[in-house]
């Protein structure tokens, strides 16, 4: 939606005129490659999109704060003294836990607010919708109130807004990628010392497909618990080998080789070893970006898809379907599952040429083959968090 429709959306809402009307997006965000090895040591390489959440907000005379968005029906209006007080179970905790967040550390919202929120980002398709939320309304706020925003510790605080005050514990990856993408590249980050550069993903002529297999993730919470204790496992066993380890992805290939036989268990092996290939395949990765080349990239996703199936056990038939799909299809370099995995989204890297027939044919092949209907989001990589002057 254009943002001149957007503020004649808040003019009918709130009122009065487009003056003092201030506009923020923070952007969704994919990962490209670095599947499950956040919490083992390991490096990964989302980038933010083109599409997010934008956010109109005006400085109001009282003390009042109004929330709605163009997206859901639910709307919230309370004072300032009423922040963080009740949690409703609806999106406006995302933007409550912030403002807690922010006057937690020294950014106290001290003005009344009306927020308009309109987001792009599909709800549940795994590309960060939350993170979208939390990040434009620090942002925004840090902003209005005057304090420093300083986008590391925006994604730090938005975290810990999902982690203590909607009481989902997620990682740092969603809230960093959004609020610290940059066009035209991707983000190496290393999730436990946010360690990070800017990776140029020049795409040229091809496209970024994610396609939503709009499959019900109902496996993700016990089989992340039981991955993450079986790589403990295997850490444990290899520490005695190798006392100075401490992540399982500091092993290359090579390492590990020489270590996996005192992995008796077959499945235990096989959760390690996609561990330790996941995270040098994001490595090799970055060095195809670093020179252009696409090929390898297309490649290595595959290469990541077909780990996170048959080591890892995360994906489902309704993925493999897709991802199957999308390598039929000339002009796909590379398809895979991205996200936590049994359902939700494929990230493909198609020529442009070949987009209309990418999802004309894979949307198709798919519903016959699972019964269930795809979106597709065809995009190229964005800027994190902003605020959109006049001009843009």
């Amino acid at each position: 939606m254009k943002i001149e429709s957007l503020k004649k959306l808040f003019i009918k809402k709130y009122g009065d005129s487009e003056h003092d009307l201030k506009v923020f997006l923070a952007p969704g965000r994919v990962n490209l490659i670095g599947e499950h090895i956040d919490y083992n040591g390991g490096y990964v390489l989302p980038a933010a999109l083109e599409f997010g959440t934008t956010l109109l907000v005006r400085q109001r005379d009282d003390d009042k704060i109004r929330l709605a968005t163009t997206n859901f029906p639910y709307e919230k209006e309370f004072s300032l003294k009423e922040i963080g007080e009740e949690k409703t179970g609806e999106w406006v905790d995302y933007a409550v836990g912030v403002m807690v967040e922010n006057k937690k550390s020294g950014c106290p919202v001290t003005k009344g607010y009306d927020l308009l929120y309109h987001g792009e980002i599909p709800n549940g398709a795994g590309l960060s919708s939350s993170a979208s939320i939390e990040v434009v309304t620090a942002f925004a706020l840090q902003t209005l109130e005057g304090c420093e925003t300083d986008t590391v510790k925006i994604a730090l605080l938005a975290q810990r807004a999902e982690n203590q005050y909607v009481g989902v514990n997620c990682g740092i990856m969603d809230q960093f990628a959004v609020a610290n993408g940059k066009q035209d590249h991707a983000i190496l980050l290393m999730c436990d010392t946010l360690e990070y550069s800017h990776v140029p993903f020049r795409t040229g002529a091809y496209k970024i497909i994610i396609g939503n297999t709009n499959k019900r993730r109902g496996l993700v919470d016990s089989a992340y618990n039981e991955r993450r204790q079986q790589c403990e496992t295997a850490l444990e066993i290899l520490k005695k080998e190798t006392p100075d380890l401490n992540y399982l992805a500091q092993l290359k290939p090579d390492q590990f080789e020489k270590l996996a036989n005192h992995l008796v268990d077959e499945t235990v092996r096989r959760r390690a070893l996609h561990v330790v290939e996941e995270n040098q395949r994001v490595l090799d990765s970055v060095e195809g970006l670093k020179n252009n080349d696409l090929e390898q990239f297309g490649k290595l996703m595959n290469e990541s898809h077909e780990s996170l199936r048959y080591l890892y056990e995360v994906s489902c038939n309704e993925l493999d379907v897709m991802v199957e799909e999308a390598r039929r299809i000339p002009g796909t370099l590379g398809a895979r599952m991205t996200g936590a995995g049994f359902g939700g989204c494929t990230v493909s890297l198609v020529h442009e040429d070949s987009v209309e027939q990418f999802v004309q044919q894979v949307g198709q092949a798919y519903e016959e083959r699972t019964g269930l209907k795809a979106e597709f989001y065809v995009c190229g990589t964005g800027d994190g968090v902003k605020e959109l002057k006049e001009d843009e």
